[in-house]
């Protein structure tokens, strides 16, 4: 355990530079926290955003960051070593639901040896409370909403589903091997300001702002449970204090604490679902743009609705996502016409 009269409490954060651990690394340094970031800078998306918020990190004397792949064991490694991190949030992966289809092979190396390579070094330096991120497309094919922690996950329509549930899996045999704390949380369609242009609010802004159709799947019949990178930041934050602990589940919800390991898994979103076709009407409303949209059928990998329950957030961390669309669509908004100069 951390003896926080001789030092700052120290956490590794994998995936630093991207949206989430942006924001996390950003608020952890804010709270006086040592923060150290890995982050391999894969061209999945345009690499100087990813730079540009790692430049900003880098304004904190306690803030170090390292271009390292999860593959590469040994570099992982020294870092580590160097870091000693009382917590370590797991965030770097191969995302995109559309994107495994073309290029699979990545989300075999990013998220399934990737992984691994880390929980090789987790279990090796024992931080506190280990702490990775999955996704609410492990649901896959559950036709039960709202999704429960505990809700079968036994049917994933994508690779990528599929190789985060299996990190999920991986988790909690290391936890019950080794006794490391351990929580899993599945993120619901987070957005927000410095988020990922593949993400669809991205697109449609830009889209929009340069007179172009933005394609809209499922005829936009579709609902997600839209989480403002705020909330999540909020909810991952307080979840880093309340580690699991074997044989004491959380009273108030079903608790997804697991009968064998200090392992949890935990939804993040609102479970408030909001209809395609009224998050572009925001889009609209904030850019002061009619868009032209291309109505288009469910593309592979897709599904028409997703949200959470979140009574068991509720009752770990006293704290649920509430920001609502037209606040979050507004600050991205804003960020994106600051970010890019548009008029």
């Amino acid at each position: 355990m951390t003896d926080l009269g001789s030092r700052k409490r120290s956490v590794l954060i994998t995936g630093g530079a991207g949206f989430i651990g942006f924001n996390l690394a950003k608020r952890m340094l804010a709270d006086g926290w040592q923060v150290t970031s890995v982050d391999g800078m894969t061209p999945y998306y345009d690499v100087t955003l990813k730079h540009r918020r790692h430049a900003m990190l880098a304004k904190s004397n306690s803030f170090k960051a390292h271009e390292i792949m999860l593959e590469d064991f040994d570099a992982m490694s020294q870092t580590f070593a160097e870091a000693s991190p009382d917590v370590v949030v797991h965030l770097a992966a191969q995302a995109g639901v559309r994107y495994s289809l073309e290029n699979p092979r990545a989300y075999i190396e990013a998220n399934l040896i990737g992984t691994f390579n880390v929980m090789e070094l987790v279990r090796e330096h024992k931080p506190d409370h280990f702490l990775l991120a999955s996704t609410s497309s492990v649901y896959g094919a559950n036709p039960d909403m709202p999704f429960g922690e505990n809700d079968r996950t036994d049917h994933p329509i994508t690779l990528y589903a599929a190789t985060k549930k299996a990190t999920e899996n991986m988790a909690h045999s290391y936890a019950h091997l080794w006794s490391l704390p351990t929580t899993a949380f599945r993120f619901f369609t987070v957005y927000g300001p410095w988020g990922r242009p593949d993400m669809a609010l991205f697109k449609f802004v830009r889209a929009i702002l340069n007179d172009e159709a933005i394609d809209v799947y499922g005829e936009g019949d579709m609902r997600r449970d839209f989480t403002y990178i705020d909330d999540l930041i909020e909810s991952i934050v307080r979840l880093i204090d309340t580690p699991p602990v074997a044989g004491q589940p959380v009273v108030g919800a079903v608790d997804s604490l697991s009968p064998a390991a200090p392992h949890r898994v935990v939804n993040i979103g609102g479970g408030k679902p909001v209809g395609l076709l009224d998050f572009i009407s925001v889009i609209e409303r904030e850019l002061g743009h009619q868009a032209k949209k291309n109505m288009l059928p469910m593309q592979p990998g897709d599904v028409r609705e997703t949200y959470a329950k979140a009574e068991l957030l509720q009752a770990l961390t006293g704290y649920c996502p509430s920001t609502s669309v037209d606040e979050g669509i507004k600050a991205f908004v804003e960020w994106y016409l600051s970010y890019y100069h548009a008029p």
